[in-house]
């Protein structure tokens, strides 16, 4: 038997379900805390909002101990695997590129270690910013990113530039041997296809908010007029 494929760590799993597995360890850690010791996939369903059938195959997918008929998950079980799974338990560092106010809201979250991350390094280009810390975290120069990138081993990077320097500062990174990238500005990113990017765009998220949230109210308001 082929113990890696069997074990969930190996597992390829979709990108909803990525996406959902955070949203479960961060209820399961809710439930631990009001000093509940099991919980069921029906039980998580219903407080999420989830298709139960769904909620068993995410778990299944990411966990290792399945749950017992009538008991559920151990929770504390249970959160040890997802956060396994999602690569908490191993801290990643990163490094972190424009010190505007999104940049130094972003060093001053003190959640990413939690999540396994922790930023290392800021860079910018203003010669204000360099050289000063913010929450404990040094602000160097730009152009000295690439050295230190490779001095320190780092393979994550953060954008939180204006989108007509975010490409430039990519390039940067790549130079420091950036493989991964996370892009807050809105500029598309042109890299080699074994550099992952994920694109937080603001903007697509609030348009996503406000479409559900006009299609709920012209709902809510045809109701009232069938009354």
């Amino acid at each position: 038997m082929n113990t890696k494929q069997n074990d969930p760590a190996n597992r390829e799993v979709s990108k909803p379900t990525l996406r959902r597995l955070p949203v479960y360890l961060n209820y399961l850690k809710t439930q631990a805390a009001l000093g509940k010791k099991t919980i069921s996939a029906t039980a998580v369903a219903a407080a999420l909002g989830l298709n139960e059938v769904q909620v068993r195959k995410d778990l299944s997918a990411a966990s290792k101990s399945g749950g017992r008929p009538k008991t559920g998950y151990n929770i504390v079980r249970l959160m040890a695997d997802l956060e396994d799974f999602l690569g908490y338990r191993s801290t990643k560092e990163a490094i972190l590129v424009g010190v505007g106010q999104l940049g130094s809201s972003l060093l001053s979250f003190s959640g990413f270690e939690a999540c396994g991350m922790r930023i290392a390094a800021a860079f910018d280009n203003d010669p204000n910013k360099i050289g000063t810390e913010i929450s404990g975290i040094r602000i160097y120069n730009i152009q000295d990113l690439p050295y230190i990138c490779k001095l320190i081993h780092v393979h994550i990077g953060i954008i939180t530039t204006k989108p007509d320097q975010a490409q430039n500062v990519c390039n940067t990174m790549l130079d420091g041997g950036i493989r991964a990238i996370w892009n807050f500005s809105t500029a598309h990113l042109e890299t080699p296809e074994n550099v992952i990017v994920h694109n937080e765009n603001l903007a697509v998220s609030l348009a996503m908010i406000s479409h559900d949230l006009e299609a709920m109210l012209q709902q809510e308001e045809g109701k009232d007029d069938t009354q």
